[in-house]
């Protein structure tokens, strides 16, 4: 043989086991979508949840624009032997005077050297070691929080006895934009759909940053003293591996609003993007290995829906793979890698459509749908970026005084 034989050859078995590692990862997506379609029986406890110790801990860093309509609309919802703690974290404006005013316990932790979210719940948790609650909710002080949330999560958690985490969703903007529509979109099923589907296949879901809630005999062993980007899925990962399995409660609604400036916007894809790309190359190996150690099928499960990239990027990969093998099966007549990748572009189109079809019509409409291109085209910069200069600190996100309306 040649060695333009032996370089066709390699180019092919790379392409080969490329197109195929997206297969399975596009049947990983396909079958938690299709999964969702079905209905999850709830777990809620028959319990006196209205006398189990409560307490909701609110990080806050220089949230003065909208903490007080979250606080109130927390306060709504708890009974009055429940408390609301409220931690300003490094804060430089009127956060701290504000919780006070509503009513809620405020702590003030003031340490520029330790910048996160994590660290300011570690501070949440030692104050509340004196005299620890029951359950421990962890609420994001720029949420609106539905009615009845606090008490399914509350119900779930003494049902399970397992971390709980609420369906946390995006709202748009009064004056968005079709790119908005998609983003809403793809939050939906990241953080609604394929926990859904997790959820019906008895699996472990990610923790996703607000509405979560927790036994205090769980939450109380763990470190979360850390500036990791996206601690929430650090949490889960965490708690997961150790046996503490998170439950995924769909009937407690928790919606953050979408940035309006663009800024803003690029900020927080970035930190999430980021945040999720570096768990996955992180945790995927020590959960293999722990699957493996500790015989444990859920673990391995846990490890596939990690290696499901974001899905604009999935899209993107799936895209250039495609093209790439295209051209390469016109030259040399090899079209093992085009077959795999059109059948992972179905899995992919059923999916997403079934995904779309079912809970994201109000907010992506038909018109709409056909702008995922250019939203996909607008995340490449973001994934570029994190091969060069992944972002490693957190960095939290402007503010927009506008209040959040359901779709």
């Amino acid at each position: 043989m040649t060695i333009n034989s032996y370089l066709v050859l390699g180019i092919d078995a790379v392409l080969i086991v490329s197109a195929l590692g997206l297969l399975v990862l596009s049947i990983v997506l396909f079958v938690e979508c299709i999964a969702a379609l079905f209905a999850v029986p709830s777990q809620v406890s028959q319990d006196d949840w209205q006398n189990t110790k409560v307490t909701v801990l609110v990080p806050a860093h220089n949230e003065e624009v909208v903490i007080r309509s979250t606080l109130l609309e927390i306060k709504s919802q708890l009974q009055k032997q429940h408390r609301l703690v409220v931690i300003a974290d490094n804060c430089h404006d009127a956060t701290a005077e504000i919780a006070g005013a509503v009513g809620a316990t405020v702590i003030e932790r003031h340490d520029l050297s330790l910048i996160g979210k994590g660290y300011a719940l570690d501070c949440g948790l030692r104050f509340l070691e004196s005299e620890p609650p029951d359950i421990v909710i962890f609420i994001d002080a720029d949420c609106k929080v539905e009615q009845g949330a606090i008490e399914q999560l509350i119900q779930y958690a003494i049902a399970t006895k397992r971390p709980v985490q609420a369906t946390y969703l995006m709202s748009k903007p009064s004056s968005s934009n079709p790119k908005a529509s998609v983003s809403a979109f793809a939050f939906k099923v990241k953080n609604l759909v394929r926990p859904l589907g997790l959820a019906q296949l008895k699996m472990p879901c990610l923790l996703t940053g607000t509405g979560m809630a927790f036994p205090w005999s769980v939450i109380s062993t763990v470190d979360l003293a850390n500036g990791y980007i996206v601690e929430d899925m650090k949490l889960g990962l965490d708690l997961t591996i150790a046996g503490h399995i998170p439950v995924f409660c769909p009937q407690a609604n928790v919606t953050a609003l979408l940035p309006q400036q663009a800024q803003a916007t690029k900020s927080q894809r970035t930190r999430w993007e980021h945040g999720h790309l570096k768990s996955l190359l992180s945790y995927v190996p020590v959960l293999l290995k722990a699957s493996i150690k500790q015989k444990r099928l859920d673990l391995l499960i846990s490890a596939l829906d990690m290696c499901v990239p974001p899905l604009s990027l999935l899209v993107f990969l799936w895209l250039l793979l495609t093209a790439v093998s295209w051209v390469f099966g016109v030259f040399t007549a090899l079209w093992i890698p085009v077959t795999f990748l059109a059948t992972a572009g179905l899995f992919l189109l059923i999916a997403i459509l079934g995904a779309w079809v079912k809970f994201g019509r109000t907010d992506l409409p038909l018109q709409e749908l056909l702008t995922v291109p250019f939203y996909v085209i607008w995340k490449i910069p973001i994934y570029l970026k994190f091969l060069v200069q992944p972002q490693n600190k957190w960095i939290r996100t402007e503010r927009d005084s506008v209040n959040i309306s359901k779709p």
